[in-house]
Parts: C-alpha cells; sequence; structure tokens
C-alpha cells in the first residue's frame, strides 16, 4: 500500500470525521486492501472483503460524514486498523 493510500486510511478513521474524502480514493483503498467491488444499480457498489460484506452509496465528491462511519465500521469488522499501516 504506497503512502497516499496509507494516508486516506488513517483519514477514514481520524477523529473528528473527515469529511473531506475522495470516494475514488476509498475506492482505491479497499481495492489494495483486497476488497472485491462490484457496481450496482442506483449509485451503489458491494464490497466484498475478508468474509464481510457491505453496500456503499457512490458520490461524485466527497464521502459524507455518516458514509465514512459506515465504512469505518466495515473495515474494522474485517479486522483492518489504520496502526498496522502506519503513514
Amino acid at each position: 500500500m504506497n503512502h497516499h493510500h496509507r494516508k486516506i486510511l488513517h483519514s477514514l478513521f481520524a477523529h473528528p470525521v473527515s469529511a473531506n474524502i475522495d470516494f475514488k480514493d476509498v475506492n482505491h483503498v479497499l481495492t489494495e486492501l483486497g476488497a472485491d467491488i462490484e457496481n450496482k444499480t442506483g449509485s451503489r457498489i458491494d464490497v466484498s472483503l475478508k468474509g464481510q460484506k457491505a453496500a456503499f452509496h457512490h458520490v461524485t465528491h466527497s464521502v459524507p460524514k455518516n458514509e465514512v462511519m459506515q465504512i469505518r465500521k466495515f473495515l474494522e469488522a474485517c479486522g483492518i486498523t489504520p496502526e498496522a499501516f502506519p503513514v
């Protein structure tokens, strides 16, 4: 995982919740972590990673704070923490 991806991963877990994360960057981080991403209708994506599945809304701008929280919970359920990927 490159430096930029690690910074995005850390921003997903930052407190307070960041409202300035580009969805394309999140998509690249998930792919880098080994997630299978499937585009669905209605601007949705299905993500499968380490036996966990989730659906997220694909936005064309910054990811809303509530969506960042959902992505964070999904990554935690997969056993992924920012400490495992130091910046």
